[in-house]
């Protein structure tokens, strides 16, 4: 089936999504910088063959995977990039945060996953370096990747540590430039958004900054929060015309009401990446942004949601290089702060859009004991804000 339409697209007659986008509209209209994706899948059958549904700790249902991006081309690694990190509520985990705040580095590849496979993505991803690059990595190389994530037990068979080493080697390998698969897939395959349908999303701006050049502002998110009740698009409160419903499920043996998710306690993980030539301060003060555009949807950020973001640039690669072993200098160049404005504009920019992407890419999904996460109704939606005279704006 070809993709669906993307937020751009179904909301084009709102005028509500501003700036410029690059050639994809995602973190790969940086350039070097490409995403690949893992899908770890299993559906249970019972005697007939019909599917089982039946949560069976180690066996599945399994719907998960492994989402990875390298900010730099592969050939590069394991060139760190300067970075900076942001935690709007710290109810998750992103490895190499420490270091990020110490030094304003960041080492890859990147990966996000479920909350349960963390470990393994992070440790995987070092393997992966090391099998690819031992010919150039000293004896005493170490190693400290980025792996976030965000929970996906409401669908998946979280416990049944489904993610492996080759999993991991798989979204790496994968890893391409061009457009990125939205929706359920990779780290985002299991994930609720809004209550809707959650996952992957990307979006990017190009920005003029006049003498100092044009610079692209790309994001990856991993969307996995939010209320129902919360959601908003263009201004419109979405959620509260189409609040979840307890009517019994259709693809359970009960005929009792269903039992609601999880309300909110999801988790949020933005890559935000750039080519603008900026220092790991102005890296943190783009990743403060991201909450920017994610409050533009509606949430303000649930007590059980992990939100955290990570902000990146590619330039000053030479800055960053192995030295020599004399001291030396190293040149850096840097975008003073005061004309950071539109930069910050993108982020909040880029940031909505993904998470609208991410609700347009949306299907209904049935997961373990037959939850079931439907995607948002977008005709529906476009319905609704016809109704109030939003589709109009401009």
């Amino acid at each position: 089936m070809p993709p669906k339409p993307r937020a751009r697209e179904v909301f084009k007659d709102l005028k509500h999504l501003n700036g410029v986008p690059g050639t994809h509209n995602a973190i790969t209209d940086v350039p070097g910088v490409s995403v690949g994706f893992c899908n770890v899948r299993k559906t249970l059958s019972k005697a007939d063959g019909t599917p089982d549904y039946t949560l069976r700790v180690g066996e599945g249902p399994i719907i998960t995977g492994v989402t990875a991006i390298l900010p730099r081309p592969k050939e590069q690694a394991p060139l760190p990039v300067l970075a900076g990190i942001f935690s709007f509520n710290g109810n998750g985990e992103l490895t190499g945060s420490h270091w990020i705040e110490e030094a304003g580095q960041a080492f890859w590849p990147f990966t996000i996953t479920n909350t349960h496979s963390v470990g393994v993505c992070r440790d995987s991803s070092t393997k992966w370096l090391v099998k690819n690059f031992k010919h150039k990595l000293p004896d005493i190389f170490w190693h400290m990747p980025v792996a976030g994530e965000t929970w996906d037990g409401w669908l998946n068979d979280l416990n049944g540590f489904h993610v492996k080493e080759e999993h991991v080697f798989s979204a790496i390998d994968a890893a391409s430039s061009g457009p990125v698969q939205e929706g359920s897939v990779g780290g985002g395959s299991g994930m609720i958004n809004y209550e809707f349908k959650g996952g992957s999303g990307t979006s990017s701006r190009v920005v003029d900054l006049g003498a100092a050049g044009k610079y692209t502002v790309g994001v990856f998110l991993q969307a996995n929060f939010g209320r129902r009740e919360q959601l908003v698009i263009a201004g419109v409160p979405v959620g509260r015309k189409f609040p979840l419903t307890t009517d019994a499920n259709p693809y359970s043996a009960s005929t009792s009401k269903v039992e609601l998710g999880p309300q909110g306690n999801g988790s949020l993980i933005a890559i935000l990446g750039t080519d603008a030539p900026l220092v790991p301060h102005q890296m943190k003060r783009l990743a403060r942004r991201i909450p920017i555009g994610v409050a533009r949807t509606g949430t303000s950020g649930d007590n059980g949601s992990g939100d955290v973001f990570l902000a990146f640039t590619t330039a000053n690669a030479e800055s960053l290089a192995p030295g020599k072993d004399a001291v030396e200098l190293a040149t850096v160049k840097m975008l003073p702060d005061k004309f950071m404005d539109p930069l910050f504009e993108a982020v909040a920019e880029v940031v909505e859009e993904a998470i609208l992407n991410v609700l347009c890419a949306g299907e209904t999904t049935i997961g373990r004991d037959g939850h079931v996460v439907p995607e948002m109704p977008i005709d529906a939606v476009m319905d609704y804000m016809k109704a109030l005279g939003r589709d109009k704006w401009n």
